[in-house]
């Protein structure tokens, strides 16, 4: 076995410290502006997710190989596209279901990925994703109901128990959609969609989990309240 060079062991130590400014310093640029298209609404909401769709569809196309799995990107980037539009397009509920969308997948993003280094322990799927730990799930998706439940109050009298049910849900959706994500880019051996976020990798690559929350609440919300009303059918029961 070679012996460690020590300054490329130096670059290392260094590399996660960088690499997290640089999440954090996109992150600060990118919230805000889906947050000011949330408030929006209309043709700047939907040009938001319309560019955010194409860029997954090229990184997709970039990443895989065979017909039928181009064809599954094209499904992937629709549901990105239509399930937050449609939820967002309810003019009673909308703007809030699409602002607690946000607060669950950062919460159980940020919570997951702080909690997993700090307290480690039992991998969450080690042959899918070997850096996500059970600690880093659950710490996530507490955190996700908290957060939920204080943002819904900001809009409104909610029912706190259906809040954090909603949140569970939704938070448990968001980690799957994250895994989904990681298992597809190992059967291409790569570890990241593209390089188009600093620090984040692609925007595939942060769009995962809000992907599979917004599709399921989409999909609850349309079941209960109809196109006319589905982000009420997510939110009041």
């Amino acid at each position: 076995m070679a012996e460690a060079d020590p300054v490329s062991g130096s670059n290392d130590a260094r590399a996660p410290a960088s690499n997290l400014m640089l999440r954090v310093a996109s992150a600060a640029v990118l919230a805000p502006v889906a947050l000011l298209a949330a408030y929006l609404g209309g043709w700047s909401f939907t040009l938001f997710w319309v560019f955010a769709a194409i860029a997954v569809l090229w990184e997709w196309v970039m990443l895989v190989e065979g017909a039928l799995w181009v064809v599954a990107g094209v499904g992937y980037a629709f549901v990105l596209l239509a399930a937050p539009v449609i939820l967002r397009a309810d003019s009673g509920f909308g703007l809030v279901v699409i602002v607690l969308l946000f607060a669950v997948v950062w919460t159980t993003d940020v919570l997951g990925y702080f909690a997993g280094r700090a307290f480690g322990g039992p991998k969450l799927l080690p042959a899918v994703s070997p850096k996500k730990t059970w600690s880093g799930a659950i710490a996530g998706t507490f955190g996700a109901i908290v957060v939920a439940i204080v943002v819904a109050g900001f809009f409104g009298s909610f029912s706190w128990t259906a809040i954090a049910l909603i949140a569970l849900l939704l938070s448990a959706a968001s980690q799957l959609g994250d895994l989904l994500e990681s298992w597809i880019k190992r059967q291409f051996d790569a570890k990241d969609a593209s390089s188009l976020i600093p620090g984040h990798g692609g925007v595939m690559d942060r769009l995962d989990g809000f992907w599979a929350a917004a599709l399921i609440g989409c999909l609850l919300g349309l079941a209960r309240g109809g196109f006319d009303a589905p982000a009420r059918g997510l939110l009041v029961w």
